[in-house]
């Protein structure tokens, strides 16, 4: 049998340095240690977008109450702004030389934002929910944009002071329904 490569396992890929293999290798400028450890923090960025757009989703399809048009909708919106970052920041990490999430388990692995799998939640808990992961979300950013200050990555912390913006905004708007 040549050279078959098992799937790789939890244990096997939760302290990957997340730099490409040769054929996928980006050159840059930064070099191999700040691809590496921008990857290790903009990784699970991406795979709590995804979980934080699942929960928003779910919250979306699943809402009930008197506000029910008002949320759907913001919901919505803010689904659609927090799926927008997923490629923007797994092509960046691309384009520093890095590997980025592969597969649903590869985002098990990486996130932070824990899933919301209650049959039912009501709509100001759902707010509230939301507005905490945001909150948390917004300083996970600011964590990776340290480390890609550290090695002079202009562009990720460019990107990443957009999307903290966006973030802080979507926490106002869900703060400011509680009132």
């Amino acid at each position: 049998m040549k050279n078959v490569k098992k799937h790789p396992t939890k244990e096997s890929t939760k302290g990957s340095s997340e730099v490409a293999i040769p054929k996928l290798k980006t050159p840059n400028d930064l070099g191999n240690e700040a691809a590496s450890h921008i990857a290790k923090v903009v990784n699970p960025l991406i795979a709590d977008a995804f979980s934080l757009f699942v929960k928003t989703k779910n919250f979306h399809w699943h809402l009930a109450g008197s506000h029910y048009r008002d949320y759907h909708l913001l919901f919505d919106e803010q689904a659609s702004q927090i799926f927008d970052m997923v490629d923007v920041l797994a092509e960046r990490v691309r384009k520093l030389g890095g590997t980025t999430i592969r597969s649903i388990g590869h985002i098990e692995r990486l996130k932070a934002v824990q899933d919301d799998d209650d049959e039912f939640v009501e709509a100001k808990e759902m707010v509230r929910r939301l507005m905490d992961d945001n909150k948390s979300f917004a300083s996970k950013m600011r964590e990776a944009h340290k480390v890609c200050s550290k090695y002079n990555d202009v562009a990720t912390t460019s990107i990443l002071e957009n999307f903290i913006d966006e973030t802080e905004k979507r926490t106002w708007f869900l703060f400011s329904t509680q009132a």
